[in-house]
C-alpha cells in the first residue's frame, strides 16, 4: 500500500479539483445538476482514483486505477472546453485550468509508463524464477 499524499500527481490533481470547485461556484444555478456536477465529479475522480489505486495491492491494480484517473482527466478537459464555449468560465480561468489538466494528464501518463515497466519487470522475474 502506497501513501497517495506522497505522489506529486495526486497533489496536482487535488489542487485542480479545488480550482474546479471555485470556478464552478459562479456557474448558472440551473447548471447545478448539469455541467457543474459533471465537472466536479470528474475532477474529484482523478485524485480519488489515484488514492484508491494506492490503497490496492500490486502494481496491476494501481495501473488500472491510474488509467481510470487518466480517463476522468480527459473528460474534465472536454467539460472545461464546453464551459468556456458556453461562456460560463472566462478565457483566463479556462487557460489556467486547461494547463493544469494537461499537466496532470502528462504526469499520469508518465506514472502509467513507470508502473507498466515495473509490472513487466515483476512478470519477467516470476517467469525466470520458476
Amino acid at each position: 500500500m502506497k501513501d497517495f499524499r506522497q505522489l506529486k500527481v495526486w497533489g496536482k490533481a487535488h489542487e485542480l479539483t479545488l480550482g474546479i470547485y471555485r470556478a464552478t461556484a459562479t456557474f448558472p444555478r440551473e447548471e447545478v445538476y448539469g455541467i457543474t456536477s459533471q465537472m466536479r465529479r470528474c475532477s474529484s475522480s482523478v485524485a480519488a482514483n489515484i488514492a484508491e489505486g494506492c490503497g490496492r495491492t500490486g502494481n496491476g491494480e494501481f495501473h488500472r486505477f491510474l488509467n481510470i484517473a487518466a480517463g476522468s482527466a480527459v473528460e474534465l478537459e472536454y467539460f472545461l472546453l464546453l464551459a468556456k464555449d458556453l461562456h460560463f468560465i472566462p478565457g483566463t480561468a479556462y487557460g489556467k485550468l486547461s494547463e493544469d489538466v494537461l499537466e496532470v494528464q502528462r504526469m499520469l501518463a508518465s506514472l502509467l509508463r513507470k508502473v507498466a515497466s515495473a509490472r513487466q519487470g515483476e512478470s519477467k522475474q516470476l517467469t525466470t524464477s520458476n
